[in-house]
């Protein structure tokens, strides 16, 4: 190192350790320059400014008309709620009570009106049957508050996905909300506004947006009026199920003969599926459609996992089927029958549930329905109008079965047995000797068959054919009823008088005006095939009148005094029990040897009567064993002529088949009736009648003082009348 002057500068060692320590030199500061700010372009500063302004103004409007939402729809949901009654207001929806009829045994076989089983519960139902509810129509039921945002979206993508509008098809409703349009968002049934209740109910399913929107508070009113439990007891018990069963319960024992509280998976799931559509699944309407419907809601069981794979596969492979009585639908004629003949206050304007015991017997019904469908689907042609009907009943007017017409599972049809008048042909010829018999004529007694004229006033002479157009000359009256000899009955009539036979016919229950003229014996008034069957009772019975009759009694539900009872059965006498005994013996040979014998029983006795009326229009067969009457008639609705059709043919064969299937393990038993041996023959003596050369016996009154004496003597002759 060079010094200046050549000397060193002292060695000094540099201060390592000092008592205070040096602060270090601070950094030089760094200065940069701020560079100037960029402004946007002008377009860009108008978009973001405009697009903040909005966002600020839609935030402003938003939170202002969210808030008026929700304060009306708070106030509207408090004004629903302030609306609400206790459940039990709600339970039962009928403004109209319900009738069921219960057969001989006590056996429910109909319903008419909407029928309500009793309430049940949410909480003591099947399981089964409340969890295929929620897994068919609600699966977040439990997690809502009434309504389901997710479940009104994914309607909405459906209804568009098949090209219907938004709100048209499903509509994501949840139960609550059903429940609301159940009862109707609080409105109640006014006749002043809805002409019937069918008009009400429509007007409350109505869909359309504003009803949808008064839905919401109203749902949101009844989740916080009621729990969960208690709203789908509501729904459990309102809902329509078809076939005229309101609620669940009704369902179950219509279509189950069971209570909703035991129903097994594959009952519940059929139940379930009738929500959808309840008349199309219903079924009584369609067994394998509701079937089927009711294996999808056993798959939404299953993947919801409200059945294990086990009882999935078991009701699978065992699908729900319907009670007897529910899969008869037996009857029907019948129960409308019973429903008219009783107190309309209670039964079709009831406002109470009714029971009514009646006198059907659904074995013998089902035999007549069975036998009639087997001789019209194997003796008719195909397409043929033809209709029938058919009753049955006890000796004592007892009806224990009855068909109206072919279609057999109806209600509120056309009853040919009850509602129509039809003339009644031959069948009516045993009234006639009725008459006879009664007055001292026998069994025995001859009567000639032979052309025969007689003088109707007003009409000129009338001159009754046979069928077989030939004559037998002096025969029984058990032979002339049994062939159905016209001129030998003419005859009877005749001479026992009109008035007597007029006379024996309105005691044994012909309530309409019978004919005035000699004709009357041949059967030309009109008659019911039910009053029809009821006379020929009275001649079974020993000779005593019936009223037909089929309801026991009539009562409340839950209550056991019988507002009504039995209206109908014996009468008062008509005729002898002797007369009615060699009657029931004529009848019988009409089977063994006469016009009947199609009818004829193997190791039974039967007695009967066959009648073909003018032009085949009317074609019947009435007769009886010892245990039961029953009466068929055949013909077509507007009276067009039956084509090779009489009463022994058709008519007789359908009785047969009936009378084979109800009398089936019963006991033969004899008829009661008389022993010919015991009974002389003896001639008709009439004044009235004088032979004519070339016509037979005609009819020949003679005029002035000498008539009146003839009609004396022919009125002592015949016992007074």
């Amino acid at each position: 190192m060079s010094v200046k002057g050549g000397r060193r500068p002292p060695l000094v060692a540099d201060k390592r350790h000092s008592k205070q320590p040096q602060k270090p030199k601070a950094a030089p500061k760094r200065t940069t320059a701020r560079r100037p700010r960029k402004r946007a372009s002008w377009p860009v500063r108008l978009i973001t400014g405009t697009v903040g302004l909005l966002a600020r103004t839609a935030w402003a409007i938003g939170w202002r008309a969210g808030f008026a939402v929700g304060s009306v729809l708070a106030l509207a949901t408090l004004f629903f709620y302030a609306q609400l009654q206790p459940l039990g207001a709600y339970v039962d929806a009928r403004t109209k009570g319900s009738v069921t009829l219960l057969d001989r045994d006590s056996q429910v076989f109909a319903w008419r009106g909407e029928t309500f089983g009793g309430q049940i519960d949410a909480a003591s139902v099947s399981p089964y049957l409340k969890n295929a509810v929620i897994a068919t129509e609600d699966k977040r039921f439990y997690g809502h508050l009434g309504i389901s945002p997710r479940g009104i979206a994914s309607a909405i993508r459906i209804n568009l996905a098949e090209g219907r509008g938004p709100l048209e098809g499903n509509g994501g409703s949840t139960i609550t909300q059903q429940v609301a349009k159940l009862l109707c968002l609080g409105v109640e049934y006014d006749p002043a506004v809805w002409k019937t209740e069918g008009d009400y109910e429509d007007d409350c399913r109505r869909g359309g947006v504003w009803r949808k929107i008064k839905e919401v508070p109203f749902a949101l009113a009844l989740e916080a009026k009621f729990s969960k439990d208690e709203i789908l007891t509501l729904y459990l018990n309102r809902a329509y199920l078809g076939a005229g069963a309101r609620g669940f319960e009704a369902a179950a024992q219509r279509y189950f003969g069971k209570s909703a509280n035991t129903v097994d998976p594959a009952e519940a799931a059929m139940l379930a599926g009738l929500l959808k559509a309840p008349t199309r699944y219903a079924p009584t309407a369609n067994l394998k459609r509701s079937q089927d419907r009711a294996a999808v809601v056993l798959g939404l069981m299953h993947d919801q996992d409200y059945l294990t794979d086990a009882q999935y596969n078991d009701a699978m492979a065992h699908p729900a089927r319907l009670s007897k009585a529910a899969a008869a639908r037996a009857g029907g004629y019948f129960a409308d029958w019973v429903m008219e003949s009783g107190p309309a206050f209670l039964t079709s304007d009831t406002t109470e549930d009714v029971i009514i015991q009646t006198t059907l017997d659904q074995r013998i019904q089902k035999s007549a329905e069975e036998a009639l469908h087997q001789i019209f689907s194997t003796r008719l042609k195909e397409g043929s109008k033809a209709q029938a009907a058919i009753v049955v009943m006890s000796a004592d007017g007892a009806v224990r079965a009855m068909v109206g017409g072919r279609d057999t599972q109806v209600t509120g049809a056309f009853n040919r047995a009850t509602q129509a008048k039809r003339q009644t042909g031959s069948t009516f010829k045993p009234f006639v000797y009725a008459a006879a018999l009664d007055m001292g004529w026998n069994l025995n007694t001859i009567v000639e068959d032979a052309p025969l004229t007689l003088h109707v006033p007003g009409s000129g002479e009338w001159s009754p054919k046979n069928y077989e157009r030939d004559y037998r000359g002096p025969i029984t009256l058990t032979e002339a009823l049994a062939h159905s000899v016209n001129t030998a009955t003419v005859r009877v009539s005749e001479a026992v008088g009109r008035d007597a036979v007029r006379g024996v016919a309105n005691n044994f229950g012909f309530e309409a005006d019978l004919a005035e003229g000699p004709a009357l014996a041949l059967g030309v008034s009109e008659s019911t095939l039910l009053e029809m069957t009821g006379a020929y009772a009275g001649i079974l019975n020993g000779g005593t009148s019936v009223r037909p009759y089929g309801m026991l009694e009539l009562r409340l539900r839950g209550e056991d005094t019988a507002l009504a009872g039995q209206e109908g059965g014996m009468g008062e006498r008509v005729i002898s029990e002797e007369a009615a005994r060699e009657l029931t013996y004529m009848m019988y040979q009409v089977i063994e040897s006469g016009t009947g014998r199609r009818a004829r029983l193997d190791g039974r006795q039967a007695a009967g009567k066959t009648g073909t009326t003018q032009a085949a229009r009317d074609a019947w067969f009435i007769g009886f064993t010892a245990d039961y009457v029953a009466g068929v008639w055949m013909g077509y609705d507007d009276n067009t002529p039956l084509s090779g059709v009489t009463g022994g043919g058709l008519p007789a064969e359908i009785w047969h088949e009936v009378m084979v299937r109800v009398e089936e393990g019963v006991p033969a038993t004899p008829l009661p009736m008389a022993n010919p041996a015991d009974y002389v023959n003896e001639p008709v003596y009439d004044p009235y009648y004088q032979p004519v050369p070339g016509q037979g016996q005609v009819r020949q009154r003679p005029q002035g003082p000498e008539g009146f004496l003839v009609d004396l003597l022919g009125a002592i002759l015949r016992g007074g009348n």
